[in-house]
């Protein structure tokens, strides 16, 4: 027999982080991980735009030729579309009461987010492989 009864269980659930979506601990974790991961990729973006300023196109392409920046980019891209992915779905979780908005609001940021990731991915191997 269980001690405590469900309440006990699931006071316990929600301390652990497995609340009723059970991905709240999961989701503030990412948030921070990939806060932690823009900061040096972003320190590394404006970095190498400061030094391209005024760089013509073929510049800017040799640059996207040497392998790591491409990379770097790419990841930049994709952690930076995550982190404000997360970012809005935890405000349109705390601020949309009606269900059928939030269901319909965090859908569609997902999609936005992998679209204009996809997108940008898409034209940084295009000038990086193709020129």
């Amino acid at each position: 027999m269980r001690r405590g009864g469900p309440e006990m269980a699931s006071e316990f659930a929600r301390v652990r982080g497995l609340g009723a979506a059970k991905e709240g601990v999961q989701h503030w974790w990412m948030q921070r991980l990939t806060a932690l991961a823009l900061v040096p990729l972003s320190l590394w973006f404006v970095y190498a735009m400061i030094v391209h300023t005024g760089a013509d196109r073929a510049a800017i392409l040799a640059w996207l030729h040497h392998p790591r920046n491409p990379v770097l980019l790419i990841l930049l891209i994709a952690t930076g579309f995550h982190h404000a992915q997360l970012g809005l779905q935890v405000v349109i979780e705390d601020y949309v009461h009606h269900e059928g908005w939030k269901l319909a609001g965090v859908i569609a940021v997902k999609l936005l987010a992998v679209l204009l990731a996809v997108g940008a991915i898409v034209a940084v191997l295009r000038l990086a492989f193709g020129g």
